[in-house]
């Protein structure tokens, strides 16, 4: 009897110390918890190991129904593609695919969205536009070189901009990442307070 009240108890001491590793994956919205449960995942993590060990998740705004705004889409289809510049020695081949237009707290902006051409031959990636911008929380709350969001081709002219999904070139994590430097001429002259901050390692 003895024996079995030990072998309940280790059971149930180690059944808690397991409980207590695993913590729940931080993040108000779906979104932000895939985040985090994908830079949890030391196979898709951009993390370096050290600050992986460590990583208890992002810190990202609170997320705000007014930073997702509808906008309208004025294709571009004779632009040539281009070398955008990285923060390597690579250079990405790129093309402007449109400039969206939209309203953010009641002032207007304009954006470039631009389309790879290496990427858009990948399968799943074919309708994938890459949307890089600025802003005047960048150097203070968020990450200096800016941030991107991830748009498909609509199939009309218009899609919402969610720029509570704005996130982090992988730059911002390791250095040994090449990641597109965002054109100058998408700064947003305001700030947007929405989508992941800058990182902070501990």
């Amino acid at each position: 009897m003895k024996k079995m009240k030990m072998v309940f108890v280790l059971v149930f001491v180690l059944l808690t110390s397991c409980t207590q590793k695993m913590r729940p994956i931080k993040g108000e919205t779906p979104y932000q918890r895939q985040q985090n449960a994908d830079f949890k995942d030391a196979s898709k993590s951009p993390l370096k190991p050290s600050d992986l060990k460590v990583f208890e998740g992002l810190d990202f705004f609170k997320h705000d129904s007014t930073y997702m705004v509808h906008a309208k889409l004025e294709r571009t289809p004779d632009t040539k593609w281009f070398k955008m510049k990285t923060t390597t020695d690579r250079l990405s081949e790129e093309r402007v695919y449109g400039v969206l237009s939209f309203q953010l707290k009641g002032e207007p902006f304009k954006l470039k969205v631009y389309q790879g051409k290496e990427l858009m031959t990948q399968e799943g990636f074919e309708d994938y536009l890459f949307l890089p911008f600025l802003d005047e929380t960048n150097g203070f709350e968020t990450y200096g070189g800016g941030r991107y969001i991830d748009v498909r081709i609509p199939k009309n002219d218009s899609l919402i901009i969610d720029f509570n999904k704005a996130y982090n070139p992988y730059c911002a994590y390791n250095e040994a990442y090449s990641c597109p430097i965002v054109p100058r001429e998408n700064y947003l002259k305001t700030r947007v307070e929405a989508g992941v901050k800058a990182f902070k390692k501990d």
